[in-house]
């Protein structure tokens, strides 16, 4: 990656989480990051490829994060208790505004757009790699814990950034605690 195109992709990432997708323009990016506009559309073709760059970037962070509770060489709960702290670690983070996905659809509603694909991508990626690691488990109900387990993730993120994000993050840490312990029917 260029040095360019890494500065630019730094600069959107932190003017867009902070201040919103569509409330950030192009020229704001440019001028920011220091580079030409030229320069900006060479490497990224339409303000939409920055934005799923951005988006692809928070994708990566995320799977670098279960990846890492993964080498852990722990159980399969304390993998999942691993994921769920460094949620818990990122609400409680300065500047925390939300979930990045979360804040993208609601800018981009229409699932036809790349933008929203891109969260979609990112979040059926999260719900498969979740009912992997339920299932690991030998949950019967894999699958609904994983959708319960994303739900509550959603929740806390939403909340987190409304309110003192510590009762939120102990909320979600119990929440998770009753999906590892809780099975809908015995195997």
């Amino acid at each position: 990656m260029s040095e360019a195109r890494t500065r630019l992709l730094n600069t959107a990432t932190g003017l867009f989480y902070v201040e919103g997708i569509r409330a950030v323009g192009v020229d704001r990016v440019i001028a920011e990051a220091q580079v030409t506009r030229a320069t900006l559309y060479r490497h990224f073709p339409s303000k939409d490829d920055l934005i799923v760059a951005y988006l692809t970037q928070a994708d990566e962070a995320i799977r670098a994060q279960v990846t890492a509770a993964r080498a852990e060489d722990a159980t399969p709960d304390d993998i999942i208790r691993a994921v769920s702290r460094s949620i818990a670690d990122d609400i409680q983070s300065a500047g925390f505004r939300g979930c990045a996905f979360l804040n993208a659809a609601a800018e981009y509603p229409d699932p036809a757009f790349a933008v929203h694909q891109a969260v979609l991508t990112h979040r059926q990626w999260f719900l498969e790699t979740m009912t992997e690691l339920f299932t690991n488990l030998g949950k019967i109900d894999a699958e609904p814990a994983a959708r319960h387990f994303v739900m509550l993730r959603d929740g806390a993120m939403a909340a987190g950034c409304l309110t003192d994000p510590k009762p939120v993050c102990e909320t979600f840490l119990r929440g998770v605690e009753g999906l590892l312990t809780y099975r809908s029917r015995e195997p």
